[in-house]
């Protein structure tokens, strides 16, 4: 077994201990989404702050929140519609938050390549998740790309823990667009297919 395999199996466990401590207290699954999105809000400010390490270990704790939410509303069987609508609203919330700390801490100490840079990998967060909402009207599923919502909240941990934020950003940037980019090209593909399949659906009825 590989370290990283034995990383994953082992907080795997820590989490499944949370989401059934968290299901025996019978605490709404909603009422953990909001937490999550109030722990972000905490190190949004930190962030600002430029206290990046400690904004780093706050945002692991929104983190957990975020893994929990779902599951415990299965293992409660309290999964409903509005509940997934109302969960990925407050991601975005949550995403934007961050992203704002640090256009404010770059704003403070006059970086404003930075600023442009941290706006730039706000719209990439926002467009990677509009473009497969917006496909999905037209398509069964989009999750083209790699850089989508947990892999920015992991990355900017990381930065933060590591004092390595520039370097993030540029990669998120850098990646995130690429994603949208993909979304784009492979919707324009499974669009066609579909539709291509539909006019050849009535020839094959007339035969």
């Amino acid at each position: 077994m590989t370290y990283t395999r034995a990383i994953g199996l082992t907080c795997n466990k820590v989490v499944v201990l949370i989401v059934r401590g968290l299901a025996l207290s019978r605490i709404h699954p909603n009422v953990l989404t909001f937490v999550g999105l109030l722990i972000n809000i905490v190190a949004a400010v930190l962030l600002g702050l430029g206290r990046f390490s400690a904004a780093g270990f706050v945002m692991l704790g929104g983190a957990i929140f975020d893994m929990v939410d779902g599951r415990v509303a299965r293992e409660t069987n309290q999964v409903t519609r509005f509940g997934g609508f109302f969960d990925s609203v407050l991601d975005r919330y949550s995403d934007l938050g961050l992203l704002m700390g640090l256009l404010v801490y770059y704003a403070s100490i006059n970086r404003p390549f930075y600023v442009v840079l941290t706006a730039i990998v706000m719209t990439a967060s926002v467009m990677v998740s509009y473009t497969r909402a917006r496909a999905e009207n037209f398509i069964p599923l989009c999750k083209a790309g790699f850089m989508e919502r947990p892999e920015r909240v992991v990355l900017l941990i990381i930065g933060a823990l590591f004092d390595r934020m520039a370097p993030v950003l540029w990669v998120i940037a850098a990646l995130g667009n690429l994603t949208v980019i993909q979304r784009m090209a492979f919707t324009w593909q499974e669009a066609k297919r579909l539709e291509e399949a539909q006019l050849r659906a009535p020839a094959a009825k007339v035969k």
